[in-house]
């Protein structure tokens, strides 16, 4: 296993990048593919950070040009997610041990629903040490949090029915719209990745109200989770990633 030297920080938006963004030191911009990339450090740890834009695609693209340009021991992907269970209520934390992505659908030709064609997966884990971490963050933090599936899919769920159908699939906890495309690309490159969202909304019929009104506090709470791994990263505490070899 690796010491993390690197983290590449991504958020889809600019509400769940700005504090991050600013609050880089000795900070220098490069724009590739149309994404400005900030690369400096925050309390003392060297990071890269980019708002990537909404959807897998972009996400996509974020984190494969990422990796290949600076090459980041941990990717981490901020920002905020809708609620898929009685556990967690608007404001409160999601972590993923795994992520998934929830539209991809091969059913009809006998496929398990959600199979990552190509690496054969449905499921791909996030990085168990950087998890625990955000864990004990959100908990210094007096935030309430779960770990557990996140799904991620190309669709803003605001419908019970397919809030329902997702549970029932993938028993994931929280739905997004980036992070199972950054893991995914995250796993085919070797790169470890977490996933962190603060929760902005139910996924249900009031899923548009509610993200409205919750978006800012939830980035907000995300972004302080955030900040707190970095400041424990920074005063010594390591974390080690177990996708790479020393």
């Amino acid at each position: 296993m690796r010491q993390i030297k690197r983290i590449g920080i991504l958020g889809a938006m600019a509400s769940e990048m700005e504090a991050i963004k600013a609050s880089v030191e000795e900070a220098t911009v490069e724009e590739i593919s149309g994404i400005r990339f900030v690369h400096g450090k925050i309390h003392g740890i060297e990071v890269v950070a980019a708002t990537c834009g909404i959807g897998k695609v972009f996400a996509a693209l974020c984190a494969q040009t990422l990796i290949l340009t600076y090459q980041p021991d941990l990717i981490i992907n901020v920002g905020v997610a809708g609620s898929l269970t009685p556990k967690l209520n608007i404001g409160d934390i999601a972590i993923a041990d795994r992520v998934v992505q929830h539209d991809m659908d091969t059913t009809s030709i006998g496929d398990p629903a959600g199979l990552i064609s190509g690496i054969n997966e449905i499921y791909l884990p996030s990085d168990e040490d950087a998890a625990r971490m955000m864990e004990a963050c959100a908990d210094a933090l007096g935030f309430h949090h779960e770990t557990g599936v996140i799904a991620t899919g190309d669709v803003f769920v605001q419908d019970a029915g397919r809030k329902a159908q997702i549970t029932e699939n993938f028993g994931a906890i929280a739905c997004e719209m980036e992070g199972g495309s950054i893991g995914h690309v995250a796993y085919v490159n070797g790169t470890p990745f977490c996933i962190i969202r603060a929760i902005s909304d139910n996924g249900d019929e009031d899923a548009h109200h509610d993200y409205h009104m919750s978006l800012d506090m939830a980035a907000d709470r995300a972004t302080q989770v955030m900040d707190r791994f970095l400041a424990n990263l920074g005063i010594g505490q390591e974390v080690f990633c177990g996708g790479k070899e020393s």
